[in-house]
């Protein structure tokens, strides 16, 4: 059988970009193929489980539109599914002089996105968080907590109602194309299709790169390690807490998050990985670390940014450092109150030149889409990430970066 489309990774944006494809090519043959005996087995499934708004984004940028666009479309989804989601808040805490400034910087940054905030003084912040300490705070009320792995067994449900066939368990190894079509290639299996559309994350430079795809970009995981906090302190917070983050890294700090099972999580840090896929304490995979210590843009991305990477380092062998960081904004925290959680591992796009991409990457033939980087908050923006990844492979309208 030829396929007319076959989209190729099933977390999230897979899953989207293959719901839009049944939406505006209805009766077209689909094919999603994913290599994990279930969805949602990456980043989709070890994230902090938070709609985000999009207060962080530059006003008029590519992912504030899409943030804004992907916490409406997300609830929507979720209303029309009966996936559970609570719109508990979030607070920006800032605990010294200098993260004020940026407090006041972000704050701007929301009103030009068109976002609802409050600006909270250290006395309004404790009134409404009690344990939680800062000079002042940005309060978001439409942040959300949803769990993304619902999200996706819905999106799973939807792509199958309409006629696509979903195939686990098969992974893909190369994509090769000629005049006729695409031959995806999977062990020992082949699938023909007219269109591929690969969105292979954390996998996503190397099955580009089997495809026949040369790039300056580079896939350089970083571990994200978490914590549940104990049962009896899960109540200590009713509302998502997040520190001010540093503009010049594209992470938003060790936050507290109440999760939708009436769990209470805090984390990530971001700490160099040594498995792309590894989540087990001491993982390691000698040709992961090889990509990236072989590649000239990793160590100029760490010359500039050693002081941040190797704090995080202590972070994440010290559990004691983890603590402190988070108890700058929550001081009620003791250590015996973490247990720790299964990490997650971000996908991150560094270019040659030692440049971290914050933007979408994209990598294309006559025939193939290959998504090289869809950066935080991806889980959020996936509706209309997916609809501009069709758009794009279609010829529906002007690329975008």
């Amino acid at each position: 059988m030829i396929y007319d489309f076959c989209v190729v990774g099933g977390g999230i944006v897979g899953l989207a970009t293959a719901m839009r494809l049944t939406r505006v090519r209805p009766g077209a043959s689909l094919l999603l193929i994913e290599k994990e005996a279930a969805l949602a087995r990456h980043q989709t499934g070890h994230n902090s489980g938070v709609i985000h708004s999009g207060i962080y984004y530059r006003p008029g940028s590519l992912k504030a539109e899409l943030c804004r666009r992907g916490a409406k479309a997300t609830k929507a989804f979720c209303t029309e599914h009966g996936i559970p989601f609570e719109e508990r808040g979030k607070l920006v805490v800032a605990t010294s002089s200098t993260e004020m400034e940026r407090l006041a910087q972000l704050a701007g940054r929301a009103r030009e996105n068109g976002i609802a905030i409050e600006e909270l003084d250290a006395a309004e912040l404790t009134r409404r968080e009690p344990n939680v300490t800062g000079r002042g705070a940005i309060y978001v009320p439409g942040a959300a907590i949803v769990d993304y792995k619902r999200v996706c067994e819905a999106m799973a449900q939807v792509i199958r109602a309409a006629g696509a066939t979903i195939r686990l368990d098969t992974g893909v190894e190369a994509i090769k194309e000629d005049g006729n079509g695409v031959t995806v290639i999977a062990g020992e299996a082949r699938f023909q299709a007219r269109h591929v559309i690969a969105c292979a994350g954390l996998q996503s430079d190397r099955l580009a790169r089997r495809s026949g795809i040369r790039s300056d970009l580079k896939i350089v995981p970083f571990r994200g390690e978490y914590y549940d906090i104990v049962p009896e302190k899960r109540g200590i917070v009713r509302h998502l807490i997040y520190p001010v983050p540093d503009p010049a890294l594209p992470f938003l700090g060790i936050h507290l998050t109440p999760m939708v099972d009436g769990g209470l999580t805090v984390g990530p840090n971001a700490v160099l990985s040594l498995s792309r896929e590894g989540y087990r304490p001491g993982s390691f995979d000698l040709a992961d670390v090889a990509s990236y210590a072989t590649f000239a843009g990793f160590w100029r991305v760490i010359a500039v940014h050693w002081r941040s990477a190797l704090s995080e380092m202590r972070n994440s062998l010290s559990k004691r450092r983890y603590l402190a960081e988070c108890r700058k904004y929550c001081p009620v925290l003791e250590e015996r109150d973490l247990v720790p959680r299964e990490p997650g591992i971000r996908a991150q796009a560094v270019l040659r030149g030692g440049v971290l991409e914050h933007d979408f990457k994209f990598l294309s033939t006559a025939r193939t889409l290959h998504v090289a980087n869809a950066p935080s908050p991806a889980a959020t923006s996936a509706i209309p990430i997916g609809e501009m990844i069709v758009d794009q492979a279609l010829g529906l309208r002007a690329a975008q970066p």
